[in-house]
């Protein structure tokens, strides 16, 4: 009985401690003028609920409190806005307070001249340098050619194999993004640069916890490895004196390069392209096998696409600018596979002065999330959202919407767009003319807070003829 009774003093008690720290937490935050909401635990807030639950943690705010409420998540306190005008509103006014808000865990991992970290005229400088190696006709002359050459190797065994297509998109889209960085390097760096980079991109969504074990501080661990790599290939081709044709050569060449980058500037710009172009071109090539597999009538549509083209080709012709551009139903599975997988949930401002939103007083300092995903299933702009429908997007007035959050918005869009449906679009042109696939299994996919499977998505696959 005394046993029994120590056990239930010690449940009172952890059960009053909890209580009392859930109640300093809410007290702490509370403030004239915020927004309704609850804030969590101390330190952690309400991150495993919303890292867990997803949409539905989302759901469940917005039918308590609104399109407007305030969270603790990621190690920061934070307002959610799920109103799709406000959200408008936040993303096109930047110079109004709103700046880039990612939380600490991508600030430190990412580094301090990562493009999303900076505003003013640091990132129209660092966007101006980015924009010059990814425009139209950096694509058409230099990127593309590498891109189709990467894309004929990395598909060329896959002939009645079973394969993991989700580790085959993650490897491709970095491999790819290395290939037109260093040309020359990239075949010698790739296998030890692959898991560092892994690692880092595991970090950036984790509580900035710098301890033994964590996956913040592998992240770290990760970056640091990374930057010696690139500073040695920096070191490297200064040594060389040789000129090279690719996106670092052209960051590296400051005679012709207007936008003069410090090899720290230049480091955070090769991390930036390889982490924004990663998980979207990755993820949504995946996502795209997969919903061709469970939609025939468009996948049948996507290869009488590609084979027109490659009918007009011999076998060994790349993939040029004008068959890209001639790829209108390729670019609509691509958009609506964003739109329906929802690749990107969100995105990040903080308020650098206390301001007035939606008729509430937000603090300087605090984090604003976006979240944009909510609006990709609007019947009002998509009617039956829930339907893969690529014929859709075939009315380029639904590029153009207010309400398109797919690649970001405002001055803020994805500057990587187009170079990512290039190599969606190349990719998904030698797949579908080259072979076929059957799943393998029932493989789990998950939607929150990444697309992901966690046990990976098989395939079978075969040669087409």
């Amino acid at each position: 009985m005394a046993i029994f009774m120590v056990v239930v003093g010690f449940v009172l008690m952890l059960c009053t401690s909890c209580t009392a720290l859930l109640r300093w937490n809410e007290v702490r935050y509370r403030k004239k003028g915020l927004p309704p909401g609850t804030m969590g635990w101390p330190i952690i807030g309400e991150t495993t609920e919303f890292l867990k639950q997803g949409p539905n943690f989302m759901k469940n705010q917005r039918a308590r409190y609104g399109n407007f409420f305030k969270t603790h998540f990621l190690g920061c306190p934070a307002i959610i806005s799920m109103d799709p005008e406000m959200n408008r509103y936040i993303l096109m006014n930047e110079a109004k307070g709103l700046v880039p808000g990612y939380p600490q865990s991508m600030s430190d991992i990412l580094g301090k001249c990562n493009i999303a970290a900076v505003h003013g005229t640091s990132h129209k400088h660092m966007r101006g340098a980015l924009l010059a190696l990814i425009s139209p006709t950096m694509i058409r002359d230099q990127l593309l050619p590498k891109i189709d050459a990467f894309m004929r190797t990395h598909l060329s065994d896959w002939d009645n194999k079973i394969i993991n297509i989700q580790d085959k998109t993650k490897e491709m889209a970095l491999l790819s993004s290395l290939k037109q960085i260093a040309t020359k390097e990239s075949g010698l760096i790739s296998q030890s640069f692959m898991p560092e980079f892994f690692k880092l991109v595991s970090g950036t969504l984790a509580l900035p916890i710098d301890l033994p074990g964590t996956k913040y501080r592998q992240g770290l661990q990760a970056r640091k490895n990374i930057l010696r790599m690139l500073r040695k290939l920096l070191e490297d081709r200064r040594a060389s004196e040789e000129t090279q044709l690719d996106m670092l050569g052209c960051l590296m060449n400051k005679d012709e390069n207007k936008y003069k980058l410090t090899d720290d500037e230049i480091i955070d710009q090769i991390i930036t392209i390889l982490y924004s172009g990663y998980e979207t071109v990755s993820t949504t090539s995946m996502m795209a096998v997969k919903y061709l597999h469970d939609h025939p009538k468009v996948l049948e549509e996507l290869r009488k696409e590609h084979l027109a083209i490659r009918e007009k080709r011999r076998p060994e012709d790349p993939i040029e600018w004008n068959d890209l551009k001639s790829m209108r139903f390729t670019r609509a599975v691509i958009f609506e596979t964003s739109r329906l997988a929802t690749i990107v949930n969100g995105v990040l401002r903080k308020t650098t002065k206390e301001m007035e939103l939606n008729g509430f007083v937000i603090p300087e300092g605090w984090r604003i999330y976006v979240y944009t995903r909510e609006i990709n299933y609007d019947p009002y702009i998509y009617p039956d959202p829930l339907a893969f429908n690529p014929w859709r997007w075939l009315d380029k007035s639904l590029e153009n919407q207010n309400y398109l959050f797919i690649f970001g918005g405002g001055t803020r869009q994805c500057p990587g767009k187009e170079l990512g449906i290039a190599e969606i679009s190349t990719f998904l042109h030698y797949f579908v003319t080259r072979y076929r696939w059957e799943e393998v299994g029932g493989d789990k996919l998950m939607k929150f807070p990444r697309v992901e499977a966690p046990n990976g998505l098989h395939i079978r696959v075969s040669a087409a003829n």
